[in-house]
């Protein structure tokens, strides 16, 4: 069969899946490969035309077409599908099922493995799958999660960073058009100004450069819409890098801030430490019962530190004078009382104490045994008489005084004066 359009047309319409449809269309293609250019260009427009299933069979031809001139060392379709490779797998990836894109991933997959294209259309093949993915929702996740090529899917990007996202986007389409649209016109400038090749009829020389002027024009064209898109990129960079260098001014301030606010409060704390082992040495200063140190009267009410009783010397405490007990308090009640002559009484004084009132001098006669009489018992703890010394009282009673309490007449032996009168007394007392 001559190669025509209609020809091209028809063998893309019979395609279907099976292996044997697709090694014998290929087989077909590759033998008309003068017309490389035409052919690629009808592929692409019966693949914009097709359903999803059907682009899936085109991109099959493509890569058995691709595959086999590589084997072969033959680059007319290679460079013929290098200008529109890009653009027509991601026709057929759009809107296609979960199926289908898993299928064409892997197809892009080989070819990335067996480096059937150059570097830069596989990058850009894959950016436009990527792009793809990217805009899709996310309840429409692929079926293996994220990108084939980019592996696994990160984390969602910050809220600073989102913005950015368009215009990412953006610029990895641009770059995929150029990278497909510069290298077909730098491809048709070279054959056209290759002095080496004949020159062709005028009809024909017009033709090839009226289609070198739209190669070039379309070219020119994706790259400014790249640089556009380049320059609101940065445009966005430049506003977060302002940003952060702002943030990062502030927040370099506000550490020097701190780490001022600590050297002066370690100082503290040494100075508070060094004064607490300084008191742990002096003397403890007097607390009270919560706790608040007293004040001191020599300080004039000041309450005093540690210092101040390293610096004044404290008081004696003030010691009553030890004063013995009068002897009337040794003389246990109702002993004999020796008569005392009133002039010897008289120069008798007993030391005034302040626990016991002065004894008045006595008199003659009555006012002599008025004198003698006991006068009330003080106590004082750990002297005679006291609860403690009782039992030792009365065992010094019995042994001055054996016949004391033992029912004889105490005045059998005195005068009978004297007997009388103390009799007298005595009743008088009573």
């Amino acid at each position: 069969m001559a190669y025509t359009d209609d020809a091209v047309k028809a063998k893309l319409s019979a395609l279907n899946e099976t292996q044997e449809s697709i090694v014998t269309v290929a087989q077909w293609v590759m033998f008309h490969r003068r017309h490389a250019d035409r052919t690629g260009t009808l592929w692409l427009q019966r693949l914009k035309d097709s359903g999803s299933n059907k682009r899936l069979n085109l991109v099959y031809l493509a890569n058995e077409v691709a595959q086999q001139s590589k084997a072969r060392r033959k680059d007319d379709f290679l460079i013929a599908f290098s200008p529109i490779i890009a653009e027509a797998t991601a026709i057929a990836y759009k809107g296609a099922t979960n199926e289908v894109q898993q299928k064409l991933r892997r197809v892009v997959e080989v070819w990335r493995q067996r480096q059937i294209f150059e570097p830069t259309i596989q990058e850009a093949i894959e950016a436009r799958i990527d792009e793809l993915d990217k805009t899709r929702s996310s309840s429409k996740k692929p079926l293996l999660g994220g990108s084939l090529f980019s592996g696994s899917s990160g984390p969602s990007a910050p809220s600073e960073i989102e913005p950015l996202v368009p215009l990412q986007i953006a610029v990895s389409k641009a770059a995929a058009t150029t990278l497909s649209a510069v290298p077909t016109a730098d491809s048709e400038y070279d054959k056209l100004t290759d002095q080496s090749k004949p020159t062709p009829t005028p009809p024909v020389h017009a033709a090839r450069l009226s289609a070198l002027l739209k190669n070039l024009a379309n070219a020119e064209g994706a790259v400014s819409e790249s640089i556009k898109a380049r320059r609101r990129l940065i445009a966005g960079l430049e506003s977060i890098i302002e940003t952060n260098h702002a943030a990062l001014v502030s927040e370099e301030a506000q550490k020097e801030t701190l780490m001022t606010r600590k050297y002066v409060i370690e100082a503290k704390k040494r100075d508070v430490e060094d004064g607490i082992m300084r008191g742990l040495s002096a003397p403890s200063t007097p607390v009270v019962a919560h706790g608040s140190p007293i004040s001191d009267p020599r300080t004039n009410g000041r309450v005093m530190s540690p210092n101040d009783n390293a610096s004044v010397e404290p008081e004696r405490p003030d010691v009553e004078e030890l004063t013995p007990p009068p002897p009337e308090s040794r003389t246990p009640a109702g002993s004999p009382v020796t008569a005392t002559p009133a002039a010897l009484l008289t120069h008798v004084q007993p030391t005034p104490s302040p626990h016991h009132a002065p004894i008045a001098p006595p008199t003659a006669g009555a006012d002599l045994l008025s004198s003698l009489s006991m006068p009330p018992v003080r106590h004082y703890p750990g002297t005679p008489g006291s609860a403690g010394g009782g039992m030792a009282k009365k065992r010094k009673v019995d042994d001055d005084y054996p016949d004391f309490g033992s029912g004889e007449d105490a005045m059998a032996d005195l005068d009978d004066d004297v007997a009388e009168l103390l009799r007298a007394e005595s009743g008088r007392a009573r």
